[in-house]
């Protein structure tokens, strides 16, 4: 697998932990390529528990935001009427005076 310098999203890192794992377990591997693939597998968990520890932070913040959010029907008549029940302070209504 090529790696790129950012890091992978958190399902191809799961899926290349997955495969570690497996390829680990098997006990066939060299110890050198052993320990290579056990220390890409540390990474993977790390950057795997970071995704999940984000995720989980912007979860949390929707749900308080939600809690107080209040929905508020809109109607173009009523921004329309909002408009113009509350002209500029000193403005005048009606037509303008004559000089």
């Amino acid at each position: 697998m090529a790696r790129t310098g950012k890091s992978p999203d958190f399902e191809q890192a799961l899926s290349e932990l997955e495969a570690l794992v497996t390829r680990l377990e098997r006990g066939d591997l060299p110890l050198e390529e052993a320990l290579k693939s056990f220390e890409r597998g540390v990474a993977l968990t790390r950057a795997c528990q970071a995704a999940l520890t984000a995720a989980q932070q912007k979860v949390e913040i929707l749900l308080q935001r939600g809690a107080d959010a209040k929905l508020e029907p809109f109607t173009e008549a009523e921004e329309d009427t909002a408009a113009d029940s509350d002209p500029e302070p000193g403005a005048q209504s009606g037509p303008a005076p004559a000089a």
